[in-house]
C-alpha cells in the first residue's frame, strides 16, 4: 500500500520533505495558505537579498571613481523598478517549486489546513470548499512570522514588521530600527546603502548577540556600521513612541538587562525617524492547525518540540523549519535538511539531524558567517582551544575589488590542531564559509588545510592564511 504524506506547509522545509517523500514513493499532498516559498521566499531570505543587491551596486557607483570610471550625475534607488525586479525574481521561484511539484506528482492545494484527528487533515480551499485528506504520516512545516510587541503594533504605515519593509515604495529618509540581531542588522546595512539615516537599538551589550557568532564579529560589525555614519546603541530599550506631526519620536532608555546602577547613568535619549522597524523575533503558526488533538507537545508560546528524527510527542506526526522555534536553529538550509530527515524517516528510514555543524550566515555588509564552537564555547566544553585570525586586506583579491573590511578566525584544538570553530567577516563569507563546514564536519586538522592549495587570487586564501597563523607559521601578517 502506497504511504500517503501530507505536509502542512510549502516553505524551504515543507516543499524539499513533499520532493522527497515522492522520490521515495510516497503519495504526498502539500497544503500551503499562502504562496509556495514560505517567508524566506516571500517575506526573507530571497526579496531582502535583491534589496542588498541593489544597495551594494549603489555604493559601487557611488564609489566609480576609485576603481577608475568617469560618472556624470548622481545615483538614487528607483523603488518601483526595484519592486518590480524583486517580484520577477520570487515568481521565477515560485513557478520552479511548482515545476517540482508536478514533475514528481504531488498534490498541491492552495488554503487552510488543519488536522481534524488522527489520521485526517482538512483543507478550506479558495471558494470555500473543505476537502477531507487522510494521512498515514503528517509532517508540519507551517514556519512563523514577525512578533508583534504590544509597545509597537504593527500599522504597515508606520510602525513595520520585516514583511512590510521588503516592500515600501519609497525609501524612509529617517528609519528606526528596534532589534540588533540578524535581520535589523542586515536591514540597517541595507537601508542606509539606499540612502536612510538609520538608528539602531539593542537590548543586549552587542549586536547580532548570538551564542554562535563570537564577539569580535560583533565587534567589527559595529565598527562598519560607525564608518557608515549608522547610529546604534546596545544595552537599550525603546520605552514609547509617540506622533510627532509627521515624525515619529521614540523615548530610548536603559534595557531591563542592565545593572542598576548602570542604569542610573543612562539618560533617556530621543529619536525621531519617518518610520520604526520592529525586528524583535518571530512568533510560530501553529494556532488552530489542531495540534492539540494529536497530543503534539508545544511550549508555551506554540514552538512544536521534537527529537533528533523530527519526531514530535505524537505517532507518525513530525515538525521541521521555523515551527520548532529557538530552540533548534531558524535558518532556512537548516529547515530543508530536517525536512530530508522528516521525510526520509516518515518513509521508514533511520536519519538523524545533526546541528553542531551548521553553517551561520548574516547578510551584512561586510557579511558574517560562522559554523562550528567559539573559542569561549570551546573551552567550556574541555577543548584546549586557540584562535588564530587573518585579515582580508592581507588578500590581494580583496584589495582589487575593493573590500578590505573583514577577519577570519579559525578556533582550532591546540592538543592536536582539529579545526573545531570558524568565523568571518568579510566580503562574500557567506559563501566561503562552506569550506570551513567541510573542514568542521571532516575533522581535519590546520596542518591539513594548510596543504590545501588556494587558487590565487582568490577570497578563499583567507582560509589557508588563517591556517597557516595556526600552525605559528604566518606568511602575510
Amino acid at each position: 500500500m502506497t504511504m500517503r504524506v501530507v505536509v502542512l506547509g510549502a516553505g524551504p522545509g515543507g516543499y524539499i520533505a513533499a520532493v522527497r517523500a515522492a522520490q521515495l514513493g510516497a503519495e504526498v499532498t502539500v497544503i500551503e495558505q499562502d504562496n509556495v516559498g514560505g517567508a524566506c521566499l516571500n517575506w526573507g531570505c530571497i526579496p531582502s537579498k535583491v534589496m542588498k543587491t541593489t544597495a551594494e551596486l549603489l555604493e559601487k557607483l557611488n564609489k566609480a571613481r576609485e576603481f577608475g570610471i568617469q560618472l556624470q550625475g548622481g545615483f538614487r534607488p528607483d523603488m518601483k523598478a526595484l519592486n518590480a525586479r524583486k517580484e520577477t525574481v520570487i515568481r521565477n521561484q515560485r513557478e520552479g517549486i511548482l515545476r517540482l511539484f508536478r514533475h514528481h506528482k504531488i498534490r498541491y492545494l492552495r488554503g487552510a489546513g488543519a488536522v481534524q484527528s488522527a489520521g485526517l487533515a482538512v483543507v478550506q480551499v479558495e471558494g470555500g470548499e473543505i476537502l477531507e485528506l487522510p494521512w498515514d504520516r503528517l509532517i508540519v512545516a507551517t514556519g512563523s512570522r514577525p512578533l508583534q510587541i504590544p509597545l509597537l503594533p504593527f500599522d504597515g504605515e508606520r510602525i513595520l514588521s520585516s514583511n512590510e519593509a521588503l516592500y515600501l515604495d519609497e525609501i524612509p529618509a529617517a528609519l528606526l530600527i528596534v532589534g540588533g540581531g540578524v535581520i535589523g542588522c542586515e536591514f540597517a546595512f541595507i537601508f542606509s546603502s539606499l540612502g536612510s539615516k538609520v538608528t539602531l537599538v539593542e537590548a543586549m551589550s552587542r549586536l547580532l548577540p548570538l551564542p554562535s557568532i563570537d564577539d569580535t564579529c560583533s565587534e567589527l560589525i559595529q565598527r562598519e556600521m560607525k564608518k557608515r555614519k549608522i547610529d546604534f546603541m546596545v544595552n537599550r530599550t525603546v520605552e514609547r513612541v509617540e506622533e510627532n506631526g509627521k515624525k515619529l519620536s521614540a523615548a530610548i532608555g536603559p534595557a531591563p538587562f542592565v545593572d542598576e546602577l548602570e542604569a542610573k547613568k543612562m539618560k533617556t535619549l530621543t529619536v525621531e525617524a519617518d518610520k520604526v522597524l520592529v525586528c524583535v523575533g518571530r512568533t510560530p503558526n501553529t494556532t488552530n492547525l489542531g495540534m492539540e488533538s494529536l497530543g503534539v507537545r508545544m511550549d508555551e508560546r506554540g514552538w512544536i518540540g521534537t527529537n533528533e528524527r523530527m519526531e514530535t510527542s505524537a505517532p507518525r506526526v513530525y515538525a521541521i523549519g521555523d515551527v520548532l522555534g529557538p530552540s533548534k536553529i531558524m535558518l532556512a538550509h537548516v529547515a530543508s535538511s530536517e525536512g530530508l530527515v522528516a521525510a526520509e524517516n516518515a518513509m521508514g528510514g533511520e536519519e538523524a539531524m545533526k546541528y553542531e555543524i551548521v553553517p551561520g550566515a548574516v547578510f551584512t555588509t561586510p557579511e558574517v558567517a560562522n559554523v562550528g564552537l567559539t573559542e569561549a564555547q570551546a573551552k567550556s566544553r574541555g577543548y584546549n582551544a586557540r584562535s588564530d585570525s587573518v585579515l582580508f586586506r592581507n588578500l590581494g583579491k580583496a584589495q582589487v575589488i575593493g573590500e578590505i573590511a573583514g577577519e577570519a578566525k579559525i578556533v582550532s584544538d591546540a592538543e592536536n590542531g582539529r579545526i573545531l570553530g570558524v568565523h568571518m567577516v568579510g566580503a562574500h563569507a557567506t559563501d566561503l564559509i562552506a569550506e570551513a563546514a567541510l573542514a568542521v564536519k571532516v575533522g581535519i586538522t590546520v596542518r591539513e588545510l594548510a596543504q590545501l592549495i588556494h587558487a590565487h587570487p582568490t577570497l578563499a586564501e583567507v582560509m589557508r592564511e588563517a591556517s597557516f597563523k595556526s600552525l605559528d607559521r604566518a606568511l602575510h601578517g
